[in-house]
């Protein structure tokens, strides 16, 4: 039985699209006879605390379906200090660093990145002879970090440069899931063996009956991080509700700001409802007309993977991020398309949705099912491992 770590930021219990994505290619690799074990810090997205059963500990091993999880120490913080977001870095690049020094590492280990510095300090203790370095990219920093106006082009930046570079560098097979950062990637390392790995869902789609829309409001709806790059809440303000109900789900730092805007605007159609587990929420889901992709900026290399996990609901999308996201949209025929970042078109694209135009919720799941499909992708990738 091949054995092989899996290195992450995010696991469950934490909830997000990233910690699902590090959760299903663990599990699809242990369904395929590979003996998996993850590395990952103790819970703490997105709030920046220790879950509370956590808390107080600095090792926690347990097997979850049939994987052997070490929950490592970190001193957890969300804060938008950067340097008390370096400090979580290095602590957890620190318990890394000293498991790495104490434990039997398998000859195959594939690392989440970004964090850059955690996959760094991963590249520095594991490159050795003989052992396969897989580096899994979901999103390009310190580029993104620089489009987002994290960063500017300063000293510190090129210097996560060239911290970008070396960790590509020594890497053995580079994942990355949209063909920008592939294309990134080869334009800096021609030769470096790349592998296309979408953030294909895995599960069963409901097999409940689907709701079909009703004349009246469009029930458009909105399930994700209520972070700074979503910009969720400038799109409370931004919305027209002529003809929409606006519902959210979700937590994240802007959710503060986003309760205390339905509060002072009680008379709007908008509905906060918490964060729900994500079985739940595909139940809920499915009563809505239209789900909403935003990013507040287009992000280079990015693809949210809500674009597979709805089409696999047959859920249509309203996407307003740009990027590649939007030829996935186009190709598939999953929905509507808003430029990004101007909310006169998206108001406008809204109000010429129609409710025979909704109607397409069967086909689309369908298609997603045959397209978008998790196991044949990682069948794909296991022959690399």
């Amino acid at each position: 039985m091949k054995e092989v770590l899996i290195v992450t930021n995010y696991f469950p219990p934490e909830t997000g699209a990233a910690s699902n994505r590090m959760f299903h290619l663990a599990s699809g690799l242990q369904k395929r006879n590979y003996k998996v074990s993850v590395l990952t810090p103790l819970p703490n997205y997105p709030t920046g605390k220790i879950f509370n059963t956590y808390r107080g500990k600095f090792h926690v091993f347990s097997k979850e379906n049939q994987i052997n999880v070490n929950r490592l120490w970190i001193y957890a913080s969300n804060s938008k200090n950067k340097l008390m977001r370096l400090i979580a870095m290095l602590s957890y690049s620190f318990s890394l660093a000293w498991y790495f020094v104490w434990n039997k590492i398998p000859k195959t280990v594939i690392i989440q990145s970004p964090p850059l510095l955690v996959a760094f300090t991963c590249m520095l203790f594991l490159r050795k002879k003989k052992r396969k370095i897989i580096l899994n990219v979901s999103d390009l920093w310190p580029l993104a970090g620089l489009e987002l106006g994290v960063f500017k082009k300063n000293f510190s930046y090129t210097f996560l440069e060239k911290i970008e570079f070396f960790n590509y560098r020594r890497a053995d097979l580079i994942l990355g899931q949209s063909e920008e950062i592939l294309s990134h990637i080869k334009n800096k390392l021609p030769n470096k063996q790349t592998f296309l790995y979408r953030n294909y869902p895995d599960f069963e789609p409901p097999t409940y009956t689907l709701h079909e829309p009703c004349e009246g409001k469009l029930k458009l709806v909105y399930a994700g991080l209520l972070g700074v790059a979503q910009g969720i809440y400038k799109l409370c303000n931004e919305l027209e509700y002529n003809n929409i109900e606006f519902h959210i789900y979700g937590a994240g730092s802007e959710q503060k700001l986003i309760e205390n805007f339905i509060q002072k605007n009680n008379d709007l159609p908008i509905f906060y409802h918490g964060e729900v587990s994500r079985n739940e929420l595909h139940s809920k889901l499915i009563n809505y007309d239209l789900a909403i992709i935003p990013l507040l900026n287009r992000i280079y290399g990015s693809v949210p993977s809500k674009i597979f996990e709805y089409a696999r609901l047959g859920l249509p999308v309203l996407y307003f991020g740009g990027g590649e996201g939007e030829s996935i949209i186009k190709e598939h025929a999953l929905g509507w398309i808003a430029e990004s970042g101007n909310y006169e078109h998206l108001n406008k694209v809204i109000s010429s949705i129609k409710v025979a135009d909704l109607k397409i919720k069967d086909k689309i799941r369908k298609s997603a099912i045959k397209v978008f499909d998790f196991n044949v992708q990682l069948e794909e990738l296991s022959k690399k491992l």
